[in-house]
């Protein structure tokens, strides 16, 4: 899959697309794919902080319940309530439709020292090369 350029990403899966000071964040292709079947997705509340590398929230999958970390810091603003009634959508529609929160950042300028497209697809290549050998 070829990842979206327009956004950044984390080495634990999550993407995040910048809008002057205001981000969309979700969980990539690779992390659903990797969760399996995507039964629960629980989110911060509206105004909630969020902090670098710290959790937010988690997705339960038929296999695992795994948590979902930020990538930048701020204050949530939003949260996509769709995939309290329809989770499964994270594993049609991660990097559109199934984003998980947004949120009003506190330093935009973080998001720029995390990985680009290539730069994400070049480290799940190995981390696939890991797992395989």
């Amino acid at each position: 899959m070829a990842y979206p350029t327009d956004r950044r990403y984390t080495k634990e899966h999550e993407w995040i697309a910048l809008k002057g000071d205001v981000a969309t964040i979700g969980i990539t292709d690779y992390a659903q794919h990797e969760l399996g079947d995507v039964v629960f997705v629980e989110l911060p509340k509206i105004a909630a902080k969020i902090e670098p590398g710290k959790t937010f929230g988690t997705v339960e999958s038929v296999k695992a319940v795994s948590e979902i970390y930020a990538p930048a810091g701020g204050e949530v603003t939003e949260i996509n309530t769709e995939l309290q009634n329809t989770p499964e959508k994270l594993n049609t529609d991660p990097h559109e439709t199934a984003w998980l929160i947004r949120a009003k950042l506190t330093n935009p300028a973080d998001v720029s020292k995390l990985m680009d497209a290539a730069a994400y697809e070049a480290y799940i290549a190995e981390k696939s090369k890991e797992t395989s050998a």
